[in-house]
């Protein structure tokens, strides 16, 4: 009996990429250039929502698209060279192609800024959708046909579990494994260093 090719769906932010070191540069540069005050140390502590959300934090909401707009250009020549793969990255996309299936990234962040992370890192999963999140995520990974998701964040699981996907949460974004297990989560890892034994486990066929 073969094994099972299943498509695997990863978040980016906090889950195969640390973000907050380019994030956090980008929000001050941005504080810099509009001259409104933007508070980085706290915004990287919530990554995962979309991008208008946070800037309504800090402008009135006449003034968000625009000031998204600006942040999206700045953000290649200041984020991407300063943003690591974060530890077993690479190795879960690998696990996840080396056994027949699909990687495919879905994520809130802007789509041309998200492949641009993955080019530099050189990391390659089989497609990437961007400027999804939460349930809007299971848009993605239903056509693509996703039997699990990876994420940091609730909003992963909520997209996970309206796809009718696995959820498999990791515990390196905002939220705790007590949170992300509360949020529904069938399995939390502290990091994804742990993805490539559990996925071979998982893909097993069954007696």
């Amino acid at each position: 009996m073969a094994h099972m090719a299943i498509t695997v769906g990863f978040d980016l932010d906090m889950t195969l990429i640390d973000s907050r070191p380019g994030i956090h540069a980008c929000y001050q540069a941005l504080s810099e250039r509009t001259g409104t005050y933007i508070d980085a140390d706290l915004t990287v502590t919530r990554l995962g929502p979309p991008l208008a959300q946070e800037l309504a934090n800090w402008f009135p909401p006449e003034e968000v698209e625009t000031v998204a707009d600006v942040y999206r250009e700045m953000y290649p020549t200041i984020a991407i060279a300063a943003t690591p793969a974060l530890p077993g990255a690479r190795e879960a996309i690998a696990a996840v192609r080396e056994a027949g299936g699909r990687a495919i990234v879905v994520t809130a962040k802007y789509e041309p800024n998200a492949k641009l992370h993955l080019a530099h890192l050189g990391i390659e999963p089989d497609a990437v959708i961007g400027d999804l999140w939460a349930e809007r995520k299971a848009e993605a990974l239903r056509e693509h046909d996703a039997g699990v998701y990876v994420g940091d964040h609730v909003g992963d699981i909520r997209g996970a579990r309206a796809a009718g996907a696995l959820s498999v949460a990791v515990a390196t974004g905002p939220c705790s494994p007590e949170e992300l297990r509360a949020a529904g989560a069938d399995v939390v890892f502290t990091d994804l260093t742990r993805f490539p034994g559990w996925f071979s486990d998982y893909r097993s066929p069954r007696a």
